[in-house]
């Protein structure tokens, strides 16, 4: 086994003003191999949820809306923040039910990743949701959303991922965990 490096020595802490998704928060740590102090901007953020949501026809609920950071229109699955106070769990039902109308009749709790390690402290949660119906055409959208609903076959997904038409990181976790994205068939995989 190789050697891990040294965890940091944290001298201080301070925040800056909240961002409404994130606190920035400076730390003020020592490198255990120079001795040398030096700050470290950590964001704050709540975790998240991501629902691969599967309808009894094999078919992927997903979204599409306009992400700001690429000023593009993403293809996504259905997620969002986990509340102060709330599960993941409960999240991951309150997120596909706002988000898509849908609701799930089993659900399976894929794990977890550090979506940003270098700078973020959260982690997204990903939920397997199976038997989706839709049960409200009447979406619950934060002011800041516009989302367009619609479903894919579960076997065409890896292709539009291949082709780059499917390109968030958390999505892609979510998605691998499901379906075999870079294999030859896309099929499912075994629950």
């Amino acid at each position: 086994m190789t050697e891990s490096p040294l965890p940091w020595p944290k001298l201080s802490s301070r925040h800056d003003p909240s961002l409404i998704l994130f606190r920035p928060r400076w730390d003020r740590l020592v490198n255990p191999r120079t001795s040398q102090p030096m700050e470290r901007l950590v964001l704050e953020t709540p975790d998240w949820v991501n629902v691969v949501a599967l309808t009894d026809e094999d078919e992927l609920v997903l979204v599409k809306q306009f992400r700001f950071g690429t000023s593009r229109v993403t293809i996504e699955i259905p997620g969002g923040m986990v509340d102060r106070g709330e599960s993941h769990a409960d999240a991951a039902r309150r997120e596909l039910r706002e988000e898509t109308g849908y609701e799930a009749r089993a659900w399976r709790y894929l794990g977890a990743v550090e979506p940003n390690p270098a700078f973020h402290d959260n982690l997204c949660h990903h939920w397997l949701a199976t038997g989706c119906k839709r049960v409200s055409e009447h979406l619950e959208l934060d002011a800041g959303e516009d989302i367009v609903v619609y479903r894919e076959p579960l076997a065409s997904v890896a292709e539009r991922v291949r082709a780059g038409e499917i390109r968030h990181v958390l999505v892609h976790s979510a998605l691998q965990r499901v379906v075999d994205l870079f294999g030859v068939s896309g099929a499912r995989r075994a629950d």
